[in-house]
């Protein structure tokens, strides 16, 4: 790659010829103002906020856009700059919901910290107003349209990364408006709910919906017994939204801060991981050694399922049964629990902390009720709203004391928190897998390099004693729709010859979920990632079938894997979701 040199604000850089003036900029350590800019997506100059002046050139240039080239002089802070930015983000505002104190992205709101930052103290420019109605017509995201400042980077996310195309540009001019097509709303298209959209949008125009008010209400019903599971990948994003570096384990620290929100019992969703790879690991044994369907593929991601029963229904056979380590922990709340405890089910208050906001859109699925009528998951919080909740009860969340899960559903492997990246899966059922066929040998080295990093699609594949004979067992992993969607036309066209394939929907899996902290990006994601497999690293115990508490859960409870109650209480359906858009 040829260098060229470019002087910013008097500091002489060099950097690759294909970098823009914004990216040679933060090179020299200059922070322009952005808000369509993304540094993942597509450039495309809209919101004219990074407006700088280019020696030579006729007019300001957009920073984001405008390419550098050798001996390049820019500046990005003069009067004429301050002000034309002061102008463009007037107008803005000049359109937009004046309510920041009650928004959901109260001080986390791009458009907020711009205007603070640019000394913007009033509106001079008064007119007619945005006035659209809320989308509120599914279970995970709600769509405020009059907060959105057109900067299109929820429709380069949808489009870019997960290949759906749900959001466009609608009518022209002041009219102008960003949604699904026709006027729909999210529950009535092909939208996955995976969230990535909420979490590239500046502002509040796309959010989770806030279920923290519903949870401080259970938590403050003394006739609730109220229990809260924690996703793997919750442990290593809730603390950079409460002022700690992205990458940090605060394991011990969320489930001191579960436990002083007045949760009775604080489990860990890994328990349920494990449990996971306990029924799907066996359901895949059970497939290659009796010409099941195969490829299996896993179904561990809702947004990935969202995804499949609308453009692949025809693939459905395909997937696991098994529901994913949420929908398995919930039954296990509303049966398990109770049973154990003479606990009436009734009183019993289920919620899940997620990185995700399709689990949102899981929970409320008719097929996750273990009691006809009674959901096995009441609630689910994303990272985010779990965040909210300490801050809005005071809790002095980094100086907690470390403390432990509470037992039996607490205890979990190493297997078990790599769910929360990409490969993981397919790594901790391969860890059980080939242990089970080569009489309990562990695979060399415990960990599986070739289905970790973050290329869209990996392939590797294992050689493993089936019936007697050595067979090579061919393995897929994929991360995002876009990518999901590739591996799915070979299956498709029979062109794949696969025996598993794991898909998560989010950018590096579960560490890059829609409900996860803002913002996000490729370093932050490497961060979390590098975390997740400390974490793994440090556990004494790194296979699920060597979980004690699984062992006993088997042998008091649950049978069998694949047996009678744990198919019926582990394992599901999955169902066509037809969209016209």
């Amino acid at each position: 790659m040829e260098l060229v040199k470019v002087t910013i604000d008097g500091k002489t850089v060099s950097v690759p010829n294909d970098y823009t003036v914004i990216e040679a900029a933060a090179l020299a350590g200059i922070r322009v103002p952005q808000l369509c800019y993304h540094p993942e997506l597509t450039k495309v100059g809209a919101c004219r906020v990074c407006l700088v002046e280019i020696e030579g050139a006729r007019a300001l240039g957009a920073a984001c856009v405008y390419p550098v080239s050798d001996g390049m002089v820019v500046h990005t802070n003069t009067p004429q700059i301050r002000e034309t930015r002061k102008a463009v983000v007037e107008l803005l505002l000049a359109n937009h919901p004046q309510d920041c104190l009650m928004c959901q992205m109260n001080q986390n709101c791009e458009l907020q910290k711009i205007a603070a930052d640019l000394g913007v103290r009033e509106v001079p420019y008064q007119g007619e107003k945005r006035n659209a109605e809320k989308d509120e017509s599914n279970p995970s995201l709600v769509r405020d349209p009059n907060k959105c400042i057109l900067c299109g980077r929820c429709i380069r996310a949808c489009s870019e990364h997960q290949g759906l195309d749900v959001y466009g540009f609608i009518n022209r001019g002041f009219k102008t408006l960003v949604g699904p097509a026709f006027g729909l709303g999210l529950g009535e298209v092909t939208c996955s709910l995976c969230g990535q959209c909420s979490t590239v949008c500046p502002t509040a125009a796309i959010c989770e919906k806030d279920d923290t008010e519903k949870v401080f209400a259970a938590l403050g019903d003394k006739e609730k017994y109220t229990i809260v599971q924690t996703a793997p990948a919750t442990r290593v994003a809730l603390g950079e939204a409460l002022g700690l570096p992205a990458g940090e384990i605060v394991t011990g620290k969320m489930v001191a801060a579960l436990r002083r929100l007045g949760f009775d019992k604080v489990f860990d969703t890994d328990f349920s991981a494990d449990l996971t790879i306990m029924e799907e690991g066996n359901e895949f044994l059970h497939r290659v050694t009796t010409g099941g369907v195969l490829p299996m593929i896993t179904s561990c991601s809702p947004g990935w399922i969202n995804f499949i029963e609308m453009k692949y229904p025809d693939l459905l056979p395909h997937l696991s049964t098994a529901k994913s380590p949420q929908g398995m922990f919930g039954a296990l709340t509303k049966t398990y629990w109770p049973e154990t405890q003479s606990i009436p089910v009734e009183k019993i208050y289920s919620v899940s902390i997620m990185p995700c906001t399709a689990k949102k859109s899981e929970c409320v699925r008719p097929q996750l009720q273990s009691n006809p009528g009674i959901p096995d998951v009441d609630a689910v919080l994303t990272t985010r709203e779990l965040a909210r909740m300490i801050k809005n009860a005071g809790i002095d969340f980094q100086n907690l004391p470390e403390e432990e899960y509470d037992s039996p559903l607490g205890a979990s492997t190493g297997a078990a928190v790599i769910f929360g990246v990409t490969g993981g899966v397919m790594e901790a059922a391969l860890r059980t897998v080939y242990a089970v066929l080569n009489d309990g040998k562990d695979i060399p080295g415990i960990i599986f390099e070739p289905v970790r990093g973050m290329e869209g699609i990996k392939e590797a594949s294992v050689d493993v004693p089936i019936n007697g004979q050595t067979v090579t067992v061919k393995l897929a992993v994929a991360h995002t729709l876009k990518n999901a969607r590739v591996l799915m036309d070979k299956v498709r066209a029979g062109e794949a010859d696969y025996h598993f394939i794991e898909v998560m929907a989010c950018p590096g899996g579960c560490i890059g979920g829609g409900g996860q902290p803002t913002p996000v990006n490729k370093e932050i994601r490497a961060a979390r990632t590098a975390a997740v497999y400390r974490d793994d690293e440090a556990n004494v115990l790194r296979q699920s079938h060597k979980n004690p508490d699984i062992i006993a859960l088997y042998d008091k409870w649950l049978g069998k894997p694949l047996g009678e109650k744990s198919h019926h209480l582990l394992h599901t359906h999955y169902n066509a979701q037809p969209r016209e858009v």
